[in-house]
């Protein structure tokens, strides 16, 4: 989303406002911006729409401050900030829209899949018939790279240089990670005993759908 230069017209100081109202209304350009962006904002882009030297994270707790009792909140995910709905919503969200399902719409291997090219990325698909014990689609493949949750990663020194499968930017918003060192620890999920050593239980409690 970053933009190499700055709106023209924009005025950021709001120097002629008292500095209450100042404030207020850096809070509602930067909520602006995350109401219309669908991917998370980085500070630097959220810092082009206020003051030179604001703290824009005291604005982003503000905000946040301010959005209390909405049904919706602010969320820090893979470098950057993002408007979503509140979980506790999500049924009602379903029960009208089926929205959950619309935006990833996969099988439980499928997340499976996902979840061991997380813990492994990056892994050919060699490695996940390792994994799996048997040969993961080309199709399971291409409908996890069509919503965007995994990409391609560098080539594998093995024969023939096959390429590997990374997650994407995406992948961490579907799962409210803000960056892949919050993925659980398979080892402390393990031993706490909410999931077996079979990568289809490494999501479960998860939100996948």
């Amino acid at each position: 989303m970053a933009k190499d230069q700055l709106e023209p017209g924009l005025d950021r100081e709001l120097a002629a406002l008292p500095p209450e109202l100042r404030w207020r209304e850096w809070m509602r350009r930067i909520e602006a911006v995350l109401f219309a962006s669908a991917s998370p904002v980085p500070r630097v882009d959220l810092a082009r729409v206020v003051g030179q030297g604001a703290a824009v994270d005291l604005l982003i707790d503000d905000l946040a401050a301010d959005l209390e009792g909405r049904a919706f909140e602010i969320a820090q995910v893979a470098g950057g900030w993002m408007l979503r709905t509140r979980t506790a919503y999500a049924p009602a969200i379903r029960a009208a829209a089926d929205v959950g399902y619309q935006v990833l719409d996969l099988s439980e291997f499928d997340v499976a899949v996902l979840a061991a090219i997380a813990y492994h990325q990056p892994i050919t698909r060699d490695g996940l018939k390792d994994i799996f014990g048997k040969e993961i689609s080309r199709d399971l493949i291409g409908r996890l790279h069509a919503r965007n949750l995994i990409g391609t990663g560098p080539r594998s020194p093995r024969r023939g240089a096959p390429y590997t499968f990374v997650t994407t930017e995406q992948f961490l918003v579907a799962f409210d990670l803000e960056s892949l060192l919050d993925l659980p620890d398979r080892e402390q999920l393990q031993e706490a005993g909410m999931i077996t050593d079979k990568p289809e239980t490494w999501w479960n409690g998860r939100k996948y759908v």
